[in-house]
């Protein structure tokens, strides 16, 4: 439970750079600056990608939120987690495709706890 634990907040960790280029807090050659979504279809503007930059913030803070319930027995975590990489998985497809190794780790996430849920695992 420790390792899942851990890889929650890992992944939690990464969804911070959604928030800080759009903030320009940080630059990354990597993940440069845009005010567009899914591959520059959609430009909403500076205002508009500080706002999906907050929601990238709000994810990132609830896996790790996920993370430490899952340390402190929380019952919720599972269906938690659930949501949480369902919206995740939202803010992949529109920072696509920079945003795209997230979208498969939500993917496996939302998988793995699928079929835990239905066995009972956790």
């Amino acid at each position: 439970m420790v390792l899942i634990s851990f890889l929650f907040v890992v992944h939690g960790f990464a969804h911070l750079v959604g928030f800080v280029v759009p903030w320009r807090i940080v630059k990354m050659e990597e993940m440069p600056y845009k005010t567009t979504l899914l591959n520059n279809k959609i430009d909403i503007g500076h205002t508009g990608v500080r706002i999906v930059g907050l929601l990238w913030l709000f994810t990132a803070i609830a896996f790790m939120a996920v993370g430490a319930g899952l340390l402190t027995h929380w019952e919720g975590w599972v269906d938690a987690a659930l949501y949480i990489a369902g919206f995740s998985t939202v803010l992949c497809i529109l920072g696509w495709p920079h945003a795209r190794i997230g979208l498969f780790l939500n993917l496996a996430i939302i998988i793995m706890l699928g079929i835990s849920k239905k066995y009972g695992w956790f």
